[in-house]
């Protein structure tokens, strides 16, 4: 077998240089249909690379093939089966999302600093610039300390450290019900109250490129297949009550809602100034069920035949419905797509995935039609409508499509870092900014800049 030595060019390797075949990549796959073919294409590209360096293949795994279980999506219930199956064989378990792009050569070259008899958890170091919800106001006195890997630069796991980690699986299991923001999750996991291990930051692991040197990069555009989804073709619901209609439709009026082909508000009181319609539900001040299984119900009944999808957001969601259109048109509306960001429950004990409310929910008439049909609904008007959805689409065998560009949070709430290679679709909540400067500072659309960009990625291409 030929070694890299006898490519022109490479740089000879030492003997500890890992062999591609002790690599086992794992891609964070989705098994909706757009999802499964990017995931594919990434797979692909790993194995035509490994090819070219004539070595042996490495073992490439699509995380939706890996476990029917409800909760494969969040690692950690995996582990235990790495250890069984790669431990004898392999030396790292790399995992990256559906579009990062890896370059072989590199990522040999990166981990060959790193002893794989030891144990170690390598990414691109991410950490909070100040206490947010989203991570339970985790090290509040100073959230800088604690590092998090950017799951879009790939991260890797040495096999000690995977077998250590199921060890305590096996001993103890998850505490966390909540599922909320993975990688922050798998780090504290990992970091055991300061008994396990930190993240280790590598440079080479990287979300833009910035020089030769990157092992890993990621794909930062908004998805666009074909067309964008015409506004028509987007019902959108604003859930809202009689107490907000003063100050937080306005706000909704101001930014986004004249985007929209096809919107109303859904309130318990009918304001013809507005107007609202009122679903005669009452409001409560806990979950809104009942408000949102109506609200399905209404669209499916009695909204226009021929709208494929449905958006449901809060009164104090801030979304860009332009964005959206590009988004949807990657997805087949054939299919029963239930689409926003994605939170567990339960997963340890046969839990389900559910998409977070604050940040949008994005329904297919399918999707809506099969759970109609069922004979899943609230269990109370004021329970939270977004885990009773999850749990009824989970026992439809619905799965949840995952997308990063939704967010339940405020942009101060994530990382600088993270925000910089995404092309978000949805922030929430107005409490302690200014609703209407972070809409257009990181929501409005702006046609003539995205021709630009456009126009540049096509130049790009050409030379």
């Amino acid at each position: 077998m030929a070694t890299h030595s006898s490519l022109p060019g490479r740089r000879i390797p030492r003997i500890k240089d890992p062999d591609l075949k002790e690599i086992v990549f794992v891609i964070q796959s989705q098994s909706n249909s757009f999802h499964v073919k990017k995931a594919e294409q990434l797979k692909q590209s790993i194995l035509k690379q490994s090819t070219d360096l004539t070595q042996e293949m490495p073992t490439v795994l699509l995380l939706h093939q890996l476990a029917q279980q409800e909760g494969a999506w969040t690692i950690l219930p995996l582990l235990p089966h790495f250890s069984v199956t790669y431990s004898r064989n392999s030396s790292w378990i790399f995992f990256c999302e559906e579009d990062t792009r890896i370059q072989i050569v590199q990522l040999l070259e990166t981990l060959r600093r790193y002893d794989p008899s030891k144990e170690w958890f390598l990414g691109k170091a991410l950490h909070d610039e100040e206490s947010t919800i989203i991570h339970h106001y985790a090290f509040s006195e100073n959230p800088t300390v604690f590092k998090y890997p950017d799951l879009a630069a790939g991260w890797a796991l040495s096999i000690p450290l995977v077998n250590k980690l199921t060890k305590r699986l096996k001993s103890e299991s998850l505490k966390s019900d909540f599922t909320i923001d993975l990688k922050h999750e798998i780090a504290l996991y990992i970091w055991d109250g300061g008994d396990g291990l930190p993240l280790t930051p590598v440079p080479e692991f990287c979300t833009d490129i910035v020089g030769s040197s990157c092992a890993t990069s990621f794909q930062s555009s908004l998805p666009l297949c074909g067309n964008p989804v015409k506004k028509e073709d987007i019902f959108v619901a604003v859930k809202t009550c009689k107490k907000f209609h003063g100050d937080r439709i306005p706000i909704v009026k101001q930014t986004w809602a004249g985007q929209a082909g096809h919107l109303e508000y859904y309130s318990d009181y009918a304001d013809n100034s507005i107007p609202t319609v009122d679903l005669g539900i009452p409001n409560t001040d806990r979950g809104h069920c009942g408000k949102t299984f109506a609200i399905l119900e209404r669209f499916l009944n009695h909204s226009h035949d021929k709208i494929p999808w449905l958006v449901i957001v809060d009164d104090d969601t801030l979304i860009s419905i332009s964005r959206l259109r590009h988004l949807l048109s990657c997805y087949d509306t054939r299919e029963p797509v239930f689409l926003g960001e994605r939170y567990g429950y339960g997963l340890g004990t046969g839990g389900y995935s559910y998409v977070t409310g604050g940040g949008g929910m994005v329904f297919s008439k399918e999707a809506i039609r099969r759970l109609l049909a069922s004979k899943c609904r609230c269990y109370s008007n004021d329970a939270p409508d977004d885990m009773v959805l999850g749990m009824c689409f989970s026992g439809l065998g619905i799965p949840v499509t995952h997308s990063p560009l939704f967010h339940q949070a405020r942009p101060v709430d994530y990382p600088k870092d993270y925000l910089s290679h995404q092309v978000p679709v949805s922030f929430h909540k107005h409490w302690n900014i200014d609703p209407v400067k972070v809409y257009f500072t990181w929501l409005a659309p702006d046609e003539e800049d995205r021709a630009r960009q456009q126009s540049r990625r096509g130049l790009r291409e050409e030379l």
